[in-house]
């Protein structure tokens, strides 16, 4: 045999484990530190669950995409990928920025609602009573209230007394 390659397609379904009704497991590389499963079927590597998605499904647009809605990384079931925004696939996940957009209030309690909810210019959610009290506090820390006794400043140095002399 002259070492003919197999279709990318054929070669792909080899590395497939199939179970009724549930997951395609990936049998192939997986990534040590994402946990994706990979797959080279032209020279560049590609996500394995990307490659299911477009040869069973359709084309992924761009800036989008594939979210595992059974939330196992080494799926390749077609239906259970997702096409959804970066955005979107992030905030469904179990990360910290997840949670906090999950979040209904803040770590004191304050409810995240339209009036008690400050949005900073890089879209992140503030309480807007913990905002106000962590600016009342620094405030107050600057100015020096918090002390009893006004701060003593020092005399400006055209105004320094001298030590005296001792006369000989």
């Amino acid at each position: 045999m002259g070492g003919q390659r197999l279709p990318a397609f054929d070669r792909f379904c080899a590395k497939v484990r199939r179970d009724t009704f549930s997951c395609w497991v990936w049998t192939g590389y997986i990534h040590p530190k994402l946990g994706y499963g990979f797959f080279n079927p032209h020279g560049t590597p590609v996500t394995a669950h990307r490659f299911a998605f477009e040869a069973f499904r359709f084309k992924i647009p761009p800036k989008m995409t594939i979210d595992h809605v059974c939330r196992n990384r080494r799926c390749v079931n077609p239906f259970h990928l997702q096409v959804v925004t970066l955005r979107e696939n992030i905030l469904r996940g179990i990360s910290p920025a997840a949670k906090h957009a999950k979040a209904t209030h803040c770590s004191n309690g304050h409810a995240f609602d339209k009036a008690n909810t400050y949005v900073t210019p890089a879209g992140a959610r503030q309480c807007r009573t913990c905002r106000r009290n962590r600016q009342i506090i620094a405030g107050d820390t600057n100015q020096g209230t918090c002390s009893t006794k006004p701060a003593s400043r020092p005399l400006p140095s055209n105004k320094r007394r001298s030590p005296a002399r001792s006369s000989q």
